[in-house]
């Protein structure tokens, strides 16, 4: 094996540290719901310079991970928004890190022009600009009694630690 090929094959098997990031005082993981679901509901993952956080599609469930708001499109988007930001709080990070979000509707025709509202009303009182990179997807949630699910993205100094 050349030196060159030797070195391809060592980059090929770094790998990046990373974390499950948690806050079960807002909601829990998923894998440990009466029904488990095997993914991380976040994690951190530290690379040269900076950290990325990670956050899964998150929605209006609460620390026992039922779902609340039944119904209540505007009510589901502001404990989505609240859940997503006590995740990045137990990173140290805030929603001025996050700079991109994946936003999930069960309706798009229905609920996207009352989500955008909440929506923006959020990043209002955050006092947000520039606001994250976003892309608004209709799709069919995992629950029923689910209106809208959010994924985001943040990027912190490595420094930067939670609890």
């Amino acid at each position: 094996m050349t030196v060159k090929e030797k070195t391809a094959e060592q980059a090929s098997l770094v790998r990046f540290e990373k974390r499950q990031i948690q806050e079960p005082r807002v909601l829990n993981e998923a894998y440990d719901y009466d029904n488990p679901v095997p993914f991380t509901r976040a994690l951190r993952v530290e690379l040269p310079g900076y950290s990325m956080i990670l956050i899964s599609g998150t929605a209006s469930v609460n620390e026992a991970g039922e779902s609340i708001h039944i119904g209540d499109l505007e009510a589901q988007s502001w404990r989505t928004f609240r859940n997503i930001e006590a995740l990045l709080a137990a990173e140290g990070a805030d929603w001025h890190d996050v700079v991109r979000t994946t936003c999930y509707l069960r309706d798009m025709s229905r609920d996207y022009d009352p989500f955008n509202e909440v929506r923006m009303a959020f990043y209002k009182q955050k006092e947000l600009d520039p606001f994250p990179a976003s892309t608004g997807i209709e799709v069919t949630l995992c629950r029923e009694d689910l209106l809208v699910e959010i994924e985001a993205m943040a990027i912190v100094p490595p420094d930067r630690k939670g609890k």
